[in-house]
């Protein structure tokens, strides 16, 4: 193991990871106040400020970790959490359609910003100087952990976002049973992750959504590919 290769590469993607962590939360509060529910907003949520909803475990334990566990086998999926933003869902105007907008929220804002990052890699890799490299390196990088995130996000599984778009989309009766599937949805997920089955789920839309990047920014797919795989 090269240390100082995985202190350059945590150093590149520190900022794209914090961000696409603390933005996808703060969304879901920012949408939740538009439609009603002011709790969030309450306890000052509703901020790009990432010291509002960093999670020392989920933010940064656990995305180190898995980024030195992926440098090690070569393979491998990064993710992470900042504190869940409080949302009551009874205080929505239409609570049941509301919480489809709600859930949606998050995983737009890391599609925003993958699109973003798309370009900030394109700015990069059209200049030179001593900035373009580290410009296309951090630029991949956001790409990278924002379409994981949207991606692992939208999976139909309760607590996930999916899983809240699902009932939300659901009758009552199948609504309310998907739900109760709540409790044991972390659960599931981890059982996916150390199986290899999520990597396996979540690949395809993966790399579907890196070919929406490179068509939108007009960066090669191929040469963002290379650089992601630098990077992590």
């Amino acid at each position: 193991m090269d240390v100082a290769d995985i202190v350059q590469k945590i150093a590149i993607a520190a900022i794209p990871v914090l961000f696409a962590i603390t933005l996808h939360e703060a969304a879901h509060g920012f949408v939740a106040k538009r439609c009603g529910d002011l709790t969030a907003y309450a306890q000052g949520r509703v901020s790009l400020n990432p010291l509002r909803h960093i999670d020392p475990m989920g933010t940064v334990i656990v995305p180190l970790v898995l980024f030195v566990l992926t440098r090690l086998a070569g393979s491998g999926i990064l993710f992470g959490w900042a504190k869940p933003v409080p949302v009551n869902f009874s205080a929505l105007r239409h609570p049941k359609r509301d919480m489809l907008w709600v859930a949606a929220a998050g995983p737009g804002a890391n599609l925003a910003m993958a699109v973003f990052w798309a370009f900030v890699l394109r700015l990069g890799a059209s200049g030179g100087g001593y900035f373009a490299l580290p410009l296309q390196l951090m630029g991949a990088a956001g790409i990278y952990i924002n379409v994981i995130l949207m991606v692992l996000n939208l999976l139909p599984l309760p607590p996930l976002d999916g899983g809240r778009i699902l009932v939300s989309l659901l009758p009552h009766r199948a609504a309310y049973a998907v739900a109760r599937l709540e409790p044991y949805g972390f659960f599931i997920l981890i059982l996916l992750l150390f199986t290899g089955a999520l990597e396996y789920l979540i690949r395809p839309i993966y790399m579907a959504t890196l070919f929406l990047m490179s068509t939108v920014s007009g960066v090669p797919e191929g040469f963002m590919l290379r650089l992601i795989d630098r990077v992590f």
